[in-house]
């Protein structure tokens, strides 16, 4: 078994710059082409890594299809490209690393997978997040009991643009929060809602129309580019898991106070994940009540900075790709299948803030 794999870059913009950059300082990897319709982009790529010019640099997909023994492709374009992308991609035998959402439809996305299940391909999704080193750490914290009981999450991930004119604040933010959420608790949602406002693009904060609980079909229906109240720029969402705990998300992209934190609340303290925080992104702040009569007394009150181990995340995820290909064993952090539930558990949501909040079942849709 070789030990070398040859990957194509498809889509340098903001992303994909970064995932170009990684797989070139990969000593296992031969980056041998570069896609991207915009050809002041490839010219800014080739100088900006003094690319070799045997690196074939193209505008057009189609010509990788001439490129000698090209292993896998790693997709960095909008993500209403995704399916057609992919599934051409799969059907030419390449392993697929794609940016997050895996596509914007939960059937789409069961499709791909099954095709690279069946023809023993790799198809991952770069869920950063999930390969952050603070993740990685909160992850054996709560699973490991040291928060008591929990008892409720919470999530702001809040900044001033960019707006998107592709899909709503629900589909650029909140995947992010539900995948570590996911991680943290080892569940999803059994049922999800959400509500939010529309400003910028559409009709702003009229009255949502009420409608009953859709079908399984309605859910694999739903299109986050064309929604019908216009793209929400402020979304909150709660999501249910199966042991009734309950998080709590709020997004927005034009609020100039930036935050990127996430929390569990447990019977023995809280996690606190602050991206923003540079000294202490991930603490544990112990601290319960001790009963005195019909009085509550904090005690037990500790606040600890856990250490982290070193890298970059997103060289953790290209890692992870490699590493997969060669084995040919599927990531169990970010297979596709983790991104299409993912990607089901947000159309859910899209479903629930249609109808103005309504609550959407995940494995049980009919009305209670």
């Amino acid at each position: 078994m070789t030990n070398q794999i040859k990957i194509a870059v498809i889509g340098v913009g903001r992303w994909g710059v970064h995932l170009l950059r990684n797989f070139l300082a990969h000593p296992q990897v031969d980056v041998v082409a570069v896609v991207d319709p915009h050809p002041e982009r490839l010219t800014a790529i080739k100088q900006q890594f003094d690319l070799d010019d045997c690196v074939v640099l193209t505008t057009q997909w189609e010509d990788l299809k001439k490129v000698p023994g090209l292993t896998g492709v790693a997709i960095a374009t909008p993500a209403t490209t995704h399916y057609a992308l992919i599934k051409d991609a799969l059907q030419q035998g390449y392993h697929v690393l794609a940016e997050k959402p895996l596509t914007l439809n939960p059937a789409e996305c069961r499709e791909l997978c099954h095709f690279a299940q069946r023809h023993h391909l790799i198809l991952m999704v770069d869920h950063t997040y999930l390969f952050h080193p603070a993740v990685e750490r909160g992850k054996t914290v709560v699973q490991t009991g040291k928060l008591g009981d929990l008892r409720y999450g919470y999530a702001t991930r809040t900044h001033l643009g960019p707006v998107r004119q592709d899909v709503d604040a629900l589909w650029d933010l909140a995947i992010h929060d539900i995948a570590i959420f996911n991680a943290w608790l080892g569940q999803t949602p059994v049922k999800v809602q959400a509500t939010g406002t529309v400003w910028l693009q559409g009709e702003g904060s009229r009255e949502l129309t009420h409608s009953p609980l859709p079908s399984t079909d309605a859910i694999n229906r739903v299109s986050s580019h064309s929604p019908s109240q216009g793209l929400a720029d402020l979304v909150w969402l709660t999501l249910t898991y199966p042991d009734n705990f309950e998080a709590y998300i709020h997004l927005c992209w034009l609020n100039p106070d930036k935050q990127r934190r996430l929390g569990i609340v447990g019977s023995l303290g809280s996690l606190i994940f602050d991206e923003m925080s540079q000294s202490s992104p991930l603490t544990l702040l112990h601290g319960e009540f001790e009963q005195q009569g019909n009085q509550f007394i904090p005690v037990n009150q500790k606040q600890v900075v856990l250490e982290l181990e070193p890298g970059e995340p997103l060289g953790r995820v290209c890692s992870c790709f490699v590493v997969s290909v060669l084995n040919n064993t599927p990531s169990e952090v970010s297979s596709g299948w983790v991104g299409a539930e993912l990607v089901e558990i947000l159309a859910a949501l899209t479903v629930s803030f249609k109808q103005g909040g309504q609550p959407v079942f995940l494995n049980d849709l009919e009305q209670k």
